[in-house]
């Protein structure tokens, strides 16, 4: 494991478990940079996710004596995390499109391909403001399967999606994801 990971020890914990505030505060403090990126990549926006980061210490806190040391504290800890982001982005959802909801289909047809070393040349935060710029349904998707390792069975069960479905966003997602890459490697020239 790489030295810049801490990983929680069960002392802190307990002492968590015993609503200790300065435990609690450390806990806070190791894991809630790596919570906010989790948050960030599914939030629409930063307040959100902020709102989210909040949200799911809330519950880490409230359900501690439901982790049973079956695998990291921090694994534990980054689901809860995903599952209280994917509830804001659903909330976001509600009180921005209407009764009519969103389709995660957005995008038809077959969009070309870049070439491979697109991705060589790009920046990190280059790349993160394309993600950001994919369709809330295609980002959860990939977000969900590239970054978290979630299977397409686990997505469809997140989402409240079929299996098919998740299998066809993340494909329109890496197609649009890879289009986008190649305009901003290769920009048009006026």
């Amino acid at each position: 494991m790489p030295p810049s990971i801490t990983l929680v020890d069960e002392a802190l914990l307990a002492a968590c478990r015993r609503g200790e505030s300065a435990a609690q505060y450390r806990l806070y403090q190791q894991l809630s940079y790596s919570l906010m990126g989790v948050c960030l990549r599914y939030c629409p926006s930063r307040a959100e996710a902020e709102d989210a980061l909040q949200n799911t210490f809330v519950k880490i806190f409230t359900r501690l004596d439901q982790f049973r040391g079956q695998g990291p504290f921090e694994a534990w800890a980054r689901r809860i995390a995903v599952t209280t982001s994917l509830h804001a982005l659903a909330q976001h959802r509600l009180r921005h499109l209407g009764p009519a909801g969103e389709a995660l289909d957005e995008l038809a047809g077959d969009l070309p391909t870049a070439e491979p070393s697109a991705l060589d040349h790009l920046a990190t935060a280059d790349l993160l403001a394309l993600l950001a710029t994919l369709p809330p349904g295609y980002r959860t998707v990939l977000n969900l399967y590239a970054v978290e390792g979630y299977s397409h069975q686990e997505i469809g069960a997140l989402l409240g999606i079929a299996e098919g479905t998740s299998k066809s966003q993340l494909a329109r997602a890496r197609r649009l994801l890879e289009t986008r890459l190649a305009a901003h490697h290769h920009p048009q020239l006026p």
